[in-house]
C-alpha cells in the first residue's frame, strides 16, 4: 500500500461531484479538491481508469502522486489536519 495524494480542479459541478464521490470511496478528503489514500496497486490502476472516463481532458486535470515511505516522512502540513497512518482494519 502506498500513500497516494490525489488532486484535481473539475471544471464542470456535476463532473466535480462523481469524481468527489468516487474518491470518498478509497481517500480521505484532505482540502476541498485533494484526497490521500494508502492504494495498493490494482486499485490504482483502477481509480486512475475511473477518474480518466470522469474527466473531459480539454478542461480539467487531475494529478496522482504516489510517496515513497521516504517522502512521507517528509510531509509537512501547516495548519489543521496530519497525515494519517495506513489503517490496520478496512471496512468494506
Amino acid at each position: 500500500m502506498t500513500l497516494t495524494a490525489i488532486a484535481y480542479d473539475i471544471a464542470d459541478n456535476k463532473r466535480r461531484l462523481k469524481m468527489a464521490r468516487l474518491l470518498y470511496g478509497v481517500a480521505d478528503r484532505v482540502q476541498k479538491s485533494v484526497f490521500e489514500g494508502y492504494l495498493d496497486a490494482a486499485t490504482f490502476e483502477r481509480l486512475r481508469r475511473q477518474l480518466g472516463n470522469l474527466l473531459d481532458p480539454k478542461v480539467d486535470t487531475v494529478r496522482l502522486y504516489r510517496l515513497c515511505k521516504t517522502c512521507r516522512r517528509q510531509i509537512t502540513v501547516l495548519g489543521h489536519g496530519r497525515v494519517e497512518p495506513p489503517r490496520d482494519v478496512f471496512i468494506l
